[in-house]
């Protein structure tokens, strides 16, 4: 018996281990939008909430049936074109802009390749 969407599953545990990550250093998010100290606290609850939400719908997409892990892809890549609408919004830089941009949208692209290839095998 084969498992069912094995590439979407995969690319959730990864995005869990992303979620860990955010919540166990929450700075990272300002360290890389290069924010004033006075911004530092505003982006390490964003992290937290990102790790919170990564970690939620991963876990659905990693253990969950077929509905949930279609449900949490469809989630994920709609989450990543969110943050990077948010995050780019945020950036004052070019330089950051341009890279949070390649990572949230990065992200959705694997996700979305994912889970077509999956469907498609299906």
């Amino acid at each position: 018996m084969s498992i069912s969407y094995p590439a979407s599953r995969a690319m959730s545990a990864a995005t869990a281990v992303y979620g860990v990550y955010a919540l166990a250093k929450p700075s990272h998010l300002a360290d890389v939008m290069g924010a004033d100290p006075g911004e530092r606290p505003g982006y390490d609850q964003l992290a937290r909430a990102y790790g919170v939400r990564d970690l939620v719908i991963s876990l659905l997409g990693v253990v969950g049936p077929a509905g949930a892990v279609r449900w949490a892809m469809r989630s994920r890549i709609a989450g990543d074109l969110a943050d990077c609408a948010t995050l780019v919004a945020k950036a004052d830089e070019g330089k950051v802009r341009g890279k949070v941009a390649a990572v949230t949208l990065g992200w959705a692209a694997l996700n979305l390749a994912a889970y077509r290839w999956d469907r498609k095998r299906r």
